[in-house]
């Protein structure tokens, strides 16, 4: 995901590596926050395999700065990231969260379509964080406040996200 992060952040505009950093810390480090020791290693990475280009520029006050772009390769990985997410990439919350921000980066509507459809199937197959006897657990049925409390909230985010993720694809599809 931070690779995903990167080259999306990068699609928008060239940017150096402290304010990638901030912009990948807020859209996901408050669940899973960005080191220094991740990120700088992942854009090595994509430099080497020319998805990247940077250059060093003057810094505001002091030590020049290394400005990080986008390649056509770059770009072509985002969208092949972006059309075929992984199977993770859409059961995981947080994960998914980062493929939802840069879709808009897929060009065509229809494919965008279809990542929201892989997401809304796997919302409609009953789950919970708790089962008996391989049923999920209800809300109800949990006899536990505090299971009850994480439960019913999964259940109103759950409802909220299918109802967005139905109006999306609709829109999406009939756009064309």
């Amino acid at each position: 995901m931070l690779e995903l992060s990167i080259l999306g952040f990068l699609a928008e505009q060239p940017l150096h590596g402290y304010e990638l950093k901030e912009r990948i810390k807020a859209l996901s480090g408050h669940v899973r926050p960005v080191s220094d020791g991740a990120l700088y290693p992942a854009i090595t990475r994509l430099v080497t395999a020319g998805k990247l280009d940077q250059h060093t520029e003057p810094g505001a006050s002091a030590a020049p700065r290394r400005i990080l772009s986008l390649t056509d390769a770059g770009r072509e990985d985002l969208l092949e990231r972006l059309r075929h997410p992984k199977q993770a990439e859409i059961t995981d919350h947080v994960r998914f969260n980062t493929v939802l921000a840069f879709l808009r980066h897929l060009p065509n509507r229809r494919e965008q379509a279809a990542v929201l459809r892989r997401r809304l199937d796997f919302l409609q197959t009953p789950s919970s964080f708790f089962y008996d006897g391989g049923k999920p657990v209800r809300a109800e049925d949990s006899g536990d406040l505090f299971r009850e409390g994480m439960l019913r909230v999964a259940r109103a985010t759950g409802t909220a996200e299918r109802a967005w993720l139905q109006e999306a694809i609709e829109r999406l599809e009939s756009a064309g």
